[in-house]
């Protein structure tokens, strides 16, 4: 008689999250991307010793700069490979569209070599003040953030907040960032 065993894809693509908070272990004030198991991914460094205060540095977990996204003119903002802000190391551009008191709107434009600046690559709209954002890509979702809540909980406190990013073809680095431009960018 033969044995019957069910047979699972290799790789599985399921959501990823990571928990976004200022008072992670270790992080000094800075902003930190944990997992599920509270190891650092990610870190944002608020570059306060520049004279301008718009520099903002998407760190790995060993410290190495990965993003760097400067603020270009009145909401604009531009990301760039690294710790520096040389041309060629351009990756995105972002500019803002709606900003009213309750709601935010960004536009994001990937730069490569076919560029369509008409049309952006992925769209962001949310509620900075609740932690809530959506980032889309064309008509479907890729991430969305969301504020933490416990069981019997009336208030959910603004520190602490999840980050869901969904399988695809999407570097998980520029999520990050666009969410701090989002958040912190104002």
């Amino acid at each position: 008689m033969a044995s019957w065993a069910p047979v699972y894809p290799a790789v599985v693509p399921i959501p990823v999250d990571l928990f976004v908070s200022k008072k992670h272990p270790g992080l000094n004030g800075d902003l930190g991307f944990a997992d599920s198991l509270g190891n650092i991914v990610f870190k944002v460094n608020f570059d306060k010793s520049s004279k301008s205060s718009f520099k903002r540095v998407l760190l790995d977990a060993s410290g190495n700069p990965l993003i760097t996204v400067f603020r270009d003119g009145k909401g604009s903002w531009q990301g760039f490979k690294g710790g520096d802000n040389r041309e060629k190391d351009l990756i995105f551009r972002v500019k803002r569209t709606v900003k009213k008191l309750t709601r935010t709107e960004l536009e994001v434009f990937l730069v490569g070599e076919i560029s369509r600046e008409s049309t952006p690559d992925f769209k962001v709209k949310g509620f900075p003040f609740q932690r809530s954002c959506t980032i889309y890509r064309s008509d479907s979702i890729v991430a969305q953030t969301s504020l933490m809540y416990k069981l019997h909980q009336i208030y959910a406190r603004r520190s602490k907040y999840r980050l869901t990013i969904f399988p695809g073809s999407v570097d998980h680095s520029l999520i990050a960032s666009l969410i701090v431009i989002f958040l912190y960018g104002q």
